[in-house]
């Protein structure tokens, strides 16, 4: 069937359901061309207008309401990497590869499993993925991506044993492990890989006793006396155990979620600081955009854009004819409004 002047046929590359959307004739792509100069760039609206921010903000609102969406293309990488940016109320998930190309985005309430799982649906399971071993994402990856393997970053294995025992630790054991956590950097060959294993064992049987030693609180109950100094070995413990610190070696993968932390992540804040005062729903809708635009050309962008789903009409519930056995409204029956005392008296 053929489509009339305007509007163009779409093909999922997923489903493979086709649909008829509108397409933006001369004028709207411009108007959208130059909302995106604005959106993502450093020019005021009166500069990407040519004419008052008024007239800007008048022209391009309806800019506000188209939904972007990364193209599907079905390419399976070697590394995917992955994290989670906290944007007001709203979390977002980036999966991010190797070589630096935005693969999808998830929207969430937080780091849970279904939202793991969400955004790795969207993506073909690659060989290894790099986290930093957030929550819910180990359960999302047993279930969506069972044989990918896994990169812990090590960037965040040495901040998560700072965070328990400080730059400082007041123990020599503190001290010597967060040394162990600072030698991961070091650590580019099997050989070095093999003795830091070593040095991580050799640890355990100086200093693990005081993990084990218990303490009776004010309180009646008795719990760790090393209870940060516990945290810190477990974080290294179920990572070498899982064998999840030196994938890298194996794989040649980026070893730190870096690329995409203090890439893609660290400017999207730099972009709603430049923005701000922005509600919730248009800073969603900048992030969007500027994920979208480093993988698409702006001249492209209109053919990624979804318009919004028009609503749809509630049904009007037939009333019935006599009254109400059983409701919550006010009745004359009930005496509700006879009223007693002096506002009562005539």
């Amino acid at each position: 069937m053929g489509t009339t002047a305007g509007t163009q046929r779409w093909r999922c590359r997923v489903c493979g359901a086709s649909s008829t959307r509108r397409r933006p004739d001369g004028a709207r792509r411009q108007q959208l061309r130059r909302f995106l100069i604005w959106l993502t760039g450093k020019s005021t609206q009166a500069e990407a207008g040519g004419g008052t921010g008024r007239s800007f903000r008048h022209e391009t609102a309806w800019c506000w309401h188209l939904r972007p969406r990364m193209p599907v293309t079905g390419e399976i990488h070697d590394a995917v990497l992955v994290d989670g940016i906290r944007i007001g109320s709203w979390c977002l998930l980036i999966a991010l590869s190797s070589t630096g190309r935005v693969i999808s985005w998830q929207w969430s309430a937080g780091e849970s499993t279904a939202a793991w799982e969400a955004l790795f649906d969207q993506v073909p399971p690659p060989k290894v993925i790099v986290t930093d071993g957030g929550t819910g994402i180990r359960s999302a990856l047993a279930r969506a991506w069972p044989d990918t393997a896994v990169q812990r970053c090590i960037f965040h294995l040495q901040m998560n044993v700072t965070r328990e025992l400080t730059r400082n630790p007041r123990l020599k054991a503190g001290r010597a492990l967060r040394q162990i956590a600072m030698r991961l950097s070091s650590v580019h060959d099997v050989d070095a890989a093999i003795e830091w294993r070593l040095m991580l064992e050799a640890w355990w049987q100086q200093f693990g006793h005081l993990t084990k030693e218990r303490t009776l609180y004010d309180n009646g109950q008795f719990g760790f006396t090393h209870h940060r100094l516990r945290k810190a070995w477990g974080v290294l413990h179920r990572a070498a155990e899982a064998g999840h610190e030196f994938t890298f070696l194996e794989h040649g993968n980026p070893h730190t979620t870096s690329p995409l932390e203090g890439g893609v992540n660290a400017q999207i804040r730099h972009l709603l600081r430049h923005h701000r005062g922005m509600t919730i729903e248009h800073r969603r809708r900048a992030v969007e955009w500027f994920l979208l635009l480093k993988e698409v050309p702006i001249e492209s962008a209109h053919e990624y854009a979804d318009p919004p789903a028009s609503p749809q009409p509630r049904p009007v519930a037939e009333k019935p004819d006599g009254p109400a056995l059983y409701d919550t409204s006010l009745d004359a029956g009930e005496r509700l409004w006879l009223r007693s005392g002096w506002a009562g008296h005539k």
